[in-house]
């Protein structure tokens, strides 16, 4: 099993077959003037055109723009309508602003390994589902409740899978390929990539209820170490962020889908509900999460060949 990503060659007639998703930043149009229109544009569309999106849910369900007098239904779209927007705003900015194809922002390869995505979903559900969840009701049994209405569970859960791997899919394209791509050429060094996407992957959710909740160990495990600095690390490493797609998505469906919980930023029909938010545990828990996650992803599962790289056409470009 490799760990390490071989790095390729780029250019005319070169071999790129084992570059990795960092290199592919410099198959296109990548000079620093680019990388800030191209924020500005993708942060247009995620806070502006996203935010008024989601204001016009809550007119749309409350007659007026207050996400507090929702019910569950309007608060989860009022949350996750601006996604797609913000997912358009980054495939603009690829394609418009630096000439290369969205793929990219994945993987060096023609195709997307749709079995590692998958692996990332197995490897982090299983610790998530026995550590975060079970572990969390077998410490608080009292604080769990089981939600009896299934159908309205039933319901829920399409629209929640849909969004949510919207969003998770929108947050890696950014945060891990994006953002990790235009640091990379300020400097490519992995401690440096990873810190910069880290932090800034932390900076957006400091403003959710968790992180008010939970205070400063929440925002560093849930925001800062987990989702911010071990699956950037992660993508580091495979040369792509397929694993942290399918990791992001398998912690979101089913933080969403298995326990509501107050202080939470989204309240969604989930199959128990908790009386508490335990910001401790899912704080602790992640420290024992990682390393069992990081096992079956390394030492169980198996790395896919390299399929064939981007084609030439989307390789090449000046700065």
């Amino acid at each position: 099993m490799k760990f390490q990503a071989i790095k390729g060659h780029l250019g005319i007639g070169t071999e790129v077959e084992d570059a990795t998703y960092v290199e592919a930043a410099r198959w296109g149009k990548y000079r620093g003037w680019r990388y800030l229109l191209g924020l500005m544009i993708i942060l247009f569309a995620w806070l502006i055109v996203g935010t008024g999106a989601s204001v016009l849910v809550a007119f749309a369900f409350s007659g007026q723009p207050d996400y507090t007098v929702l019910d569950p239904f309007g608060k989860f779209l009022f949350v996750m309508v601006g996604f797609p927007f913000f997912l358009a705003g980054v495939l603009i900015a690829v394609t418009l602003i630096h000439r290369r194809h969205p793929l990219t922002l994945v993987t060096a390869q023609k195709k997307i390994s749709w079995h590692r995505v998958g692996q990332g979903f197995v490897a982090w559900s299983i610790p998530l589902c026995l550590i975060g969840v079970l572990g969390q009701y077998l410490f608080y049994p009292d604080t769990f409740s089981f939600n009896s209405d299934l159908a309205a569970f039933a319901l829920f859960m399409p629209l929640v899978v849909v969004f949510t791997a919207i969003q998770t899919t929108t947050e890696e394209l950014f945060f891990r390929g994006y953002i990790v791509q235009g640091a990379s050429v300020i400097w490519n060094n992995r401690i440096f990539l990873a810190i910069v996407s880290a932090v800034i992957f932390t900076l957006p959710h400091l403003l959710n209820p968790e992180a008010i909740t939970g205070g400063w160990l929440t925002v560093f495990s849930n925001y800062f170490l987990v989702p911010g600095l071990v699956w950037t690390v992660v993508s580091l490493i495979d040369g792509t962020t397929e694993l942290a797609i399918g990791v992001h998505f398998a912690n979101n469906i089913i933080g969403f889908l298995a326990i509501d919980a107050p202080g939470t930023a989204v309240t969604v029909p989930a199959l128990f509900t908790l009386s508490e938010f335990h910001a401790t545990y899912v704080a602790l828990s992640a420290l024992v999460i990682i390393p069992i996650f990081l096992a079956i992803a390394y030492k169980v599962f198996k790395r896919d060949e390299a399929s064939e790289p981007v084609s030439q056409s989307d390789q090449i470009g000046g700065r």
